[in-house]
């Protein structure tokens, strides 16, 4: 599935002119805009000259999806590419997270915090031609709800009742009051399907968004155009290309030899090579992205505290951001995006000295330890944990594996000592909250505050109970967060109003507008 790819420069397709289509997004005002509320499209920024309404766009992607049944695949690489584009729910969010109506031109809540009202949109149809009613969104919901293969079902484990009050209006009822169903609703949980539709979803879609599926050709790309029957505003480009190289060298090649328009997660040591001569511009994005550093807690040795926190305390945090060029230190398991973030740097400060002592306490002087890493993470980070553990008497054995036997074997299994992946789900601090997720970290205290802050009302509250259990997490080494990522991404002169933030996570291409 994530192949390299070489010998760009040969590939099918020649190199485009430079006013051709570039891969932009909606900024997150943008988002909001309906032509059916009365609201103007989606504009752009200060580039000069006209829109081409008839531009391809190619956009160099990292994570291919292994099918596209977004209803029982997970992943970010299918929420990232389908969702707002191909896909949509009631609510959707912005960049920076802020929830906003999407197929809902409006929602209450009642004041217990139990009742969610949404009135729905007019005109909504999807891709077949049926138009949507409030039916399908209960039909949606109440499957997400009751089939535990289905993504998102844990989301809505306290819904109560779906009813469909009328045509265009849909009612939810919780079992007690819960701070984070609205977000929930705007991911894979919240989307919404036409009712008893047959279509294969692993290789086709029935969507009521603004691009349609075209054409994907597994371990290459997948197509998109514009769907011009679309309920809302129209998307500003006839149709998109996301080109998968999960090879950052490939990525700038095929950028540099006109092969892409848009490059996204851009390696930062090679980004120089697209910045300089204004061939691209280099945007820095904020994300949720959690470079996480898994450790099995619920296997020996690391079910020891002491040995998890001498871990920690190996690793010169400050020392990798600089290797990799990009990126914040983190040092808890709550990014700044989210609720509840605080500074835990004074759970991990850089002390070999007092991680052999730890290590020496819990008698494990001469540790040996394998860390199990998708192998298109690279080099960067597994060189530099093993040079900082030997330094501490730990020998470090890298596993480089594919993606789909990383998620067989530490995901599924838990079968690992150490793992790295990049988190780069929003408001995902529940996984620390559940013994079955696969770091095997098992608290009451903190899954009490967890479940504490879920049903407080008061958003304000509600984010303090989430950092006083973040912060007992951080104080058990239940896991290492080695950074917060910053997405860079190359775009091409010409292009409007293309995200900065968030977009590993999401990529809402609607409103691209590329100059001629």
């Amino acid at each position: 599935m994530h192949r390299t790819r070489a010998a760009l420069a040969s590939r099918r397709r020649a190199p485009r002119r430079a006013a051709v289509a570039l891969l932009t997004g909606l900024t997150a005002a943008a988002l909001m805009l309906s032509a059916c509320t009365g609201s103007p499209a989606p504009s752009g920024s200060s580039a000069s000259g006209a829109a081409d309404a008839n531009a391809t766009l190619t956009v160099g992607l990292v994570l291919e999806p292994s099918n596209l049944d977004i209803r029982h695949t997970s992943g970010a690489a299918l929420e990232q590419v389908l969702v707002d584009n191909i896909y949509e729910g009631l609510v959707s969010r912005t960049q920076d997270n802020k929830i906003i109506d999407r197929l809902a031109k409006s929602h209450d809540i009642s004041s217990d915090g139990l009742t969610y009202t949404f009135v729905l949109n007019d005109g909504i149809t999807f891709h077949n031609g049926t138009k949507l009613t409030s039916s399908d969104v209960v039909a949606s919901l109440q499957t997400a709800k009751d089939d535990k293969t289905v993504q998102g079902h844990a989301d809505l484990a306290d819904v109560a009742s779906i009813e469909a009050k009328d045509d265009m209006t849909v009612v939810i009822t919780l079992t007690q009051p819960s701070q984070n169903f609205l977000f929930s609703l705007t991911g894979a949980a919240g989307l919404v399907f036409q009712k008893g539709d047959t279509t294969d979803l692993q290789a086709a879609e029935n969507g009521t968004g603004p691009f349609t599926l075209t054409q994907w050709k597994k371990g290459d790309s997948l197509s998109f155009a514009r769907n011009d029957t679309y309920w809302g505003a129209k998307a500003g480009v006839k149709s998109v290309v996301f080109d998968y190289i999960p090879d950052f060298t490939a990525g700038v090649n095929a950028a540099q030899s006109g092969t892409l328009d848009v490059l996204t997660a851009v390696d930062a040591n090679l980004a120089p090579q697209l910045d300089k001569n204004g061939t691209f511009t280099i945007t820095k994005g904020r994300t949720t992205d959690k470079g996480t550093l898994a450790f099995n807690n619920a296997k020996a040795p690391l079910n020891d505290q002491r040995v998890r926190e001498a871990l920690r305390l190996a690793i010169d945090h400050k020392a990798l951001i600089e290797a990799r060029g990009v990126g914040t230190t983190l040092y808890g398991p709550i990014p700044q995006l989210d609720p509840g973030y605080k500074d835990l740097s004074s759970t991990a400060p850089y002390d070999p000295e007092k991680a052999k002592s730890l290590l020496k306490e819990a008698g494990q002087e001469n540790l040996a330890l394998t860390l199990t890493i998708p192998s298109f993470y690279g080099t960067t980070v597994p060189q530099l944990l093993t040079s900082d553990f030997k330094k501490v008497g730990v020998t470090l054995t890298v596993n480089s594996v594919e993606f789909p036997a990383w998620l067989d074997s530490v995901y599924t299994k838990h079968d690992y000592d150490l793992s790295f992946v990049l988190h780069v789900e929003p408001r995902d601090f529940g996984n620390f909250a559940n013994p079955d997720y696969y770091f095997g970290y098992n608290n009451p205290e903190v899954q009490k505050l967890y479940a504490q802050s879920q049903t407080e009302l008061d958003a304000k509250k509600s984010a303090d109970l989430l950092s006083q259990a973040a912060e007992i997490v951080a104080k058990d080494a239940a896991a290492d967060w080695l950074y917060e990522d910053q997405t860079l991404t190359a775009v091409r002169p010409g292009v409007n109003g293309f995200p900065k933030d968030s977009i590993n996570s999401r990529l809402d291409l609607r409103g691209v507008t590329v100059t001629k």
